[in-house]
């Protein structure tokens, strides 16, 4: 695979971006990623959810109020919006010049696992991912204190049950344990009384704050420091040990580069997170500009936006179906805003599983016949906000040099699609595009949409 385009796919979602990388060069690539604007307006279709804890509270009245039929009508148009919010994110993915920051937003979306679900007020979601967004490429230190003083967050993880005497200790533990050290750099003790120094935090107008009549203020020892510490203060004491730079190392290695990274990587990138007072975007620039040194392809599966998306992009489809590809995602086990528990998606080998695999060379066979992805009747009924008629034709076009030869496309559709070739695959290669091969008969075009569908099954069109 040629190196511009396997890095595009890692920085992105597609090969869209392999030209600027190869004219700009990696390390102006990645700081005219780092410099992308923010959009902080509110879409469109969060236009009636409640944005305040107020408003929540004036829907809740309406909720005890109402019949049966008028809250499951309430809590159908809440789902449609999540749903909105979706595509609304998917074509970000799609659509950003340099997608860079859209991807660091979806690492931190499966870091800070916060899903509407269990949340159920859009909006407090939509902030959660805005936070994840402005500070993408900003200091994980404050990015977690920023994070955990959300709405959605202190909802998600219940602490809006913990209160002095009668604590929850699920945000302290998940601070711990997924957000920044990991399991065997804390004790159980520093749980509980993590879960005091959290006590009384909970929902706000525009974010948690704590209400002094919940909280615990005694003083407790937290990863061997003394004192009545709050959230600020118990995230500087957690920044101070000695083990917080290498679960977020090993987490970005798997999320752009490597299912199984290099122990010995991880704590090498992680010595240099601490020395820089973990600022994430000149280590994201060491990661990427040294990895982009050495022969690691094929050493990560596509996550399933990196395959669709790339597909797309590939076949040039304009418009694509953001609602349909985002039911894909679902059927794929990477339903955004919604993953399956605190511990968020996988990743790695969860990706292609026997039945993922099939639901992949079925969305392959779909568009490549310029058929649109599709579903059952009965969901596409209850996400019936499509813009699109998801039955519609698609207009599929792959590029290739047109007056080559079989072996010269074949090269050309390799080097753009696998992380490698083998004799065998070449073997059934030239058995689709076969030697005497003339790209200006009628069906040509159709003889390398075939032989594209056939590249884009193989096992090696799933790595990068």
């Amino acid at each position: 695979m040629d190196k511009n385009t396997l890095w595009s796919l890692r920085l992105g979602y597609s090969a869209k971006q392999a030209k600027t990388i190869e004219k700009l060069g990696l390390e102006n690539f990645l700081a005219q990623s780092f410099e992308t604007k923010i959009d902080y307006k509110i879409p469109i279709f969060l236009e009636n959810s409640p944005k305040s804890l107020n408003e929540y509270k004036e829907i809740r009245k309406k909720y005890k109020a109402a019949s049966p039929e008028e809250v499951k009508e309430i809590l159908k148009k809440e789902g449609q919006t999540s749903f909105a919010m979706k595509a609304w994110w998917i074509a970000k993915m799609n659509e950003d010049e340099f997608p860079l920051r859209e991807k660091m937003t979806c690492f931190w979306h499966n870091h800070y696992v916060s899903t509407f679900q269990k949340v159920k007020v859009n909006y407090w979601v939509f902030q959660h991912n805005q936070i994840l967004r402005e500070h993408a490429f900003g200091n994980f230190k404050t990015l977690t204190k920023k994070i955990i003083q959300s709405n959605a967050m202190v909802r998600y993880l219940d602490n809006v049950d913990n209160r002095k005497d009668k604590l929850n200790e699920n945000l302290s533990r998940e601070l711990l344990e997924l957000f920044t050290l990991g399991i065997g750099n804390y004790t159980e003790q520093d749980v509980k009384n993590g879960a005091k120094g959290l006590a009384g935090l909970g929902l706000g107008e525009k974010n948690a704050m704590y209400r002094k009549f919940l909280e615990d203020n005694e003083n407790f020892t937290y990863l061997g420091k003394k004192g009545n510490f709050k959230l600020d203060e118990m995230v500087d004491v957690i920044f101070e040990q000695p083990n917080i730079p290498y679960l977020i190392t090993r987490k970005l290695l798997k999320w752009f580069i490597y299912d199984n990274p290099k122990e010995e990587l991880v704590y090498y990138y992680g010595n240099y997170f601490r020395k820089i007072n973990f600022e994430i975007a000149p280590l994201l620039t060491k990661i990427f500009t040294e990895e982009l040194e050495k022969n690691n392809q094929g050493s990560k599966i596509k996550n399933p936006l990196e395959f669709s998306l790339q597909l797309m992009n590939e076949l040039n489809i304009e418009n694509p179906n953001e609602r349909l590809i985002a039911l894909f995602l679902k059927d794929q086990g990477m339903d955004l805003f919604n993953q399956p528990n605190v511990k968020g998606w996988d990743g790695g080998n969860s990706w292609l599983t026997s039945q993922v695999f099939l639901q992949r060379n079925n969305a392959a066979d779909l568009l490549c016949n310029g058929k649109n992805l599709t579903r059952g009747k009965q969901e596409m009924d209850e996400n019936s906000m499509m813009k699109q008629n998801p039955n519609r034709q698609l207009n599929v076009k792959l590029n290739w040099k047109k007056e080559s030869n079989n072996k010269e496309i074949i090269a050309e559709l390799t080097n753009r699609l696998l992380f490698q070739n083998d004799i065998n695959n070449q073997a059934d290669f030239e058995q689709i595009l076969k030697y005497d091969f003339d790209s200006t008969t009628e069906g040509a075009e159709n003889a390398v949409m075939r032989l594209f569908n056939f590249m884009i099954k193989t096992p090696e069109f799933q790595l990068i």
